[in-house]
């Protein structure tokens, strides 16, 4: 006999199936908005294919786009865009630790508590770059 999901299981993966559907959602909207050129490129559609084989250095140079979050700057650009639905899909984690705690915290599951405390800090502390590393 298969053991069944807790409360918290199910409430995690609801949150993560509709939030990865509204992020799949904003992917093909934005991807539209840029391929059909609803708002401009940063990097012009036919030149494209000469930045893929940049270091990523020299992409970040001839395209004069920063590292970090400085793309949040650029979304009126249509290839910018799309970064907004991936960051989307990228919190959606810590969406998803956030809303179990509650129940948690009910159940005095204290371990489990501070495993997903520790979760968001630890996934908070590696978006922000705060730290250097990271490849944005």
């Amino acid at each position: 006999m298969a053991p069944k999901a807790t409360e918290e299981q199910l409430l995690y993966a609801n949150i993560l199936n509709k939030g990865m559907l509204i992020g799949l959602l904003g992917l093909v909207i934005t991807f539209i908005v840029y391929a059909v050129g609803i708002l401009p490129s940063k990097i012009p559609l036919s030149e494209v294919q000469n930045y893929w084989v940049m270091p990523v250095g020299d992409y970040l140079e001839k395209s004069g786009i920063h590292a970090g979050w400085s793309w949040i700057g650029n979304l009126g650009y249509g290839d910018m865009l799309n970064l907004l639905p991936i960051a989307f899909l990228s919190g959606l984690t810590i969406l998803c630790y956030l809303a179990i705690i509650p129940g948690l915290m009910r159940k005095k599951d204290t371990a489990y508590v501070v495993i997903s405390i520790l979760e968001i800090i630890v996934l908070v502390v590696a978006a922000s770059g705060i730290l250097g590393s990271g490849g944005h």
